[in-house]
């Protein structure tokens, strides 16, 4: 195992809502992160004080290139992109740059400089609509909207560089990522999110009046779509795991699903909201969105077994009262 104390991992998108959680988790572990973030959607303050901080752009190859040399930056971390579909639909050239040519830069810097190791934050929208639920790793990746077409040809690039170079790397499929740090450090504080725990939480505090329901018309058990809900603790832990795994087998790379294996549908979440509030969120019934799946549940069989990964926040209502602590603080911290 490298050493602890001198091996450094640079987060890009540390200042975000995933990766400022993974910054969390390095730490508790014992790791020394450094963050790059360009801070367009991410937070400074989302970054503790005692972690190295850059403001740039991983495009930047003599910016990277010094990051590199000045810490010793042995692996990579990489969550910094954009992940909202409609808005991929609409703006494609967007993502095919933030997600997909951002990270081919990124990719050739770790290679120029010589950093051997690469966790990647992909999606389960490699995916697209599968025909079955749950999913597994070798469901074929057919995706439908630019974002996850974005996030696969980076796979597919860092499968082929590790194939010519002396890099592996681990690409992280997440399913829906929700909750916040169980000690308040940090959560989702992006405006206009769009993810459905964050949405709901804000409705709850009055910060919206209502939340859309798109569809109620699924194959599901009440119609409404279903949806593998992972606490972002687990998230970052999971993170944790595969540098670690990186590290002890530099050969292996690894494309791994990061979820619980279950779902629960709109209303259930909706439901479980109401639970921890004890009040009646207002609901929006709308039609269906284009290209929604009826469930989109992981087969997580793969990382519980190759990294020994134990999720600790395995419950709806506790991501549930995690999110809404976290958005009572957030109007103290913004």
């Amino acid at each position: 195992m490298a050493d602890k104390g001198t091996f450094r991992i640079l987060v890009t998108g540390g200042a975000g809502y995933i990766g400022s959680h993974a910054i969390l988790a390095l730490k508790d572990a014992g790791w020394r992160p450094v963050v790059i973030d360009n801070l367009t959607t991410g937070f400074r303050w989302a970054v503790p004080g005692d972690v190295p901080f850059v403001e740039g752009d991983i495009e930047d190859a003599p910016l990277l290139a010094k990051i590199i040399a000045d810490h010793d930056i042995g692996a990579i971390m990489h969550f910094a992109g954009s992940i909202i579909v409609p808005e991929s639909v609409e703006n494609p050239l967007k993502y095919y740059h933030n997600n997909t040519a951002k990270s081919r830069a990124l990719i050739e810097a770790a290679v120029t400089n010589g950093v051997k190791h690469f966790i990647f934050s992909s999606t389960a929208a490699t995916y697209g609509v599968p025909e079955e639920s749950p999913v597994r790793e070798d469901t074929p990746t057919l995706p439908i909207n630019p974002y996850g077409r974005s996030k696969l040809m980076t796979e597919y690039m860092l499968r082929d560089t590790a194939a010519a170079h002396d890099l592996n790397y681990c690409a992280l499929r997440y399913f829906n990522v929700a909750g916040a740090d169980p000690q308040g450090r940090s959560g989702q504080s992006t405006a206009g999110a769009t993810h459905l725990i964050k949405v709901a939480v804000e409705a709850a505090l009055g910060k919206r009046e209502s939340v859309a329901i798109f569809g109620t018309d699924y194959d599901t058990p009440d119609g409404t779509g279903v949806r593998d809900y992972i606490h972002v603790n687990d998230l970052a832990a999971a993170h944790v795991k595969a540098l670690e795994a990186l590290i002890a087998a530099p050969q292996v790379c690894h494309t791994l699903n990061c979820g619980y294996g279950k779902g629960f549908s709109v209303l259930q979440v909706l439901d479980a909201v109401d639970r921890v509030t004890n009040q009646k969120i207002v609901r929006d019934v709308q039609g269906r969105r284009a290209g929604d799946p009826d469930s989109l549940i992981s087969d997580n069989a793969a990382i519980l077994e190759r990294f020994g990964w134990l999720p600790q926040y395995d419950d709806l209502d506790l991501i549930v009262r995690h999110a809404l602590a976290w958005e009572r603080k957030l109007g103290d911290r913004t």
